[in-house]
């Protein structure tokens, strides 16, 4: 089984290019893509949340949608205005934190992850502010991603531990001075991302908006996911809890790479959406498709 402090997702669930493979292309009435996505899987990464911030009552709409899993987890990116932008107004800060505070106060936020880009480097002056990042959003456990491999030093690492804030363990293309693999743990709360290895793309110093396509179409083979089993079993084996997320969205691949990764760490629930078994035979194989119904598959749990 599946350990209880280990949870799998996707970031994000609102594609429209998902439906026909993981959503029915004539949605039932009452359909709602989260509910559907939550029969799968224990968690989700909101994505949404780095592009505008969320509003409280649709939160707690959320989570009512995921009320059949009572397993079930976000969580959810930082708004770019403070990793990107580095602007911290009060009004701003405040109103993100109304988003998601129903999400704390109902123990289905597992964490916020601060994304930073590649031009983040560890620098004195990017430390101070990564300190204040942290102070300014201290309410809620943080996690944060950083592309650049100078976040590797010594020193680097251990601001993330003297503050208590979460290393993102991922996996991108190659590029220079690129985050290469990981298993560190500088908190309670271990995190993994899966962002492909299209060498057509990086995330370092481009476009992702512009080259969102080719950087999330991949599909990864069972034994680079093997690798990174590897290195989940070693941060999960520490962690009080660990997220592990595929971000490869294109044609519903990180959907695919998700279900594969959720049963080789443990998962003994083999179903998935009939039409993605078709779209991925092979690599669904050990799958079984289930019609989708209201009655949640881990409610049996």
């Amino acid at each position: 089984m599946l350990p209880k402090s280990l949870r799998c997702g996707t970031a994000g669930w609102s594609y429209p290019h998902w439906n026909g493979l993981v959503y029915p292309k004539a949605k039932p009435r009452g359909f709602h893509a989260l509910e559907h996505l939550a029969q799968y899987f224990n968690m989700v990464e909101i994505n949404t949340s780095f592009y505008q911030s969320l509003k409280p009552e649709v939160t707690r709409l959320w989570i009512r949608k995921v009320e059949a899993n009572p397993s079930f987890q976000f969580t959810a990116k930082l708004h770019r205005r403070f990793t990107h932008d580095r602007v911290l107004d009060p009004a701003e800060v405040s109103t993100f934190k109304e988003g998601i505070l129903p999400l704390l106060k109902a123990k289905k936020l597992g964490c916020v992850l601060m994304q930073f880009p590649w031009s983040f480097r560890y620098t004195p002056e990017n430390r101070e502010f990564f300190i204040r990042l942290r102070r300014t959003f201290h309410e809620f456990p943080l996690v944060a991603e950083m592309r650049h491999s100078s976040w590797m030093y010594e020193e680097a690492l251990g601001t993330f531990i003297d503050y208590r804030v979460g290393f993102c363990n991922i996996d991108q293309p190659g590029y220079t001075r690129a985050m290469p693999p990981t298993a560190y743990l500088t908190s309670w709360i271990g995190y993994v991302r899966l962002h492909g290895r299209n060498p057509l793309n990086s995330l370092g110093g481009f476009d992702e908006a512009a080259s969102r396509g080719k950087q999330h179409d991949y599909l990864y083979t069972p034994e680079e996911l093997a690798e990174w089993k590897t290195r989940i079993d070693h941060i999960a084996k520490h962690a009080a809890h660990t997220f592990v997320v595929t971000n490869n969205d294109a044609s519903a691949k990180s959907f695919v790479n998700a279900l594969e990764l959720q049963e080789m760490l443990g998962a003994d629930r083999h179903q998935a959406p009939g039409d993605l078994i078709h779209k991925y035979p092979q690599a669904l194989a050990h799958f079984r498709s289930e019609p989708y119904h209201q009655e949640s598959l881990w409610r049996a749990a």
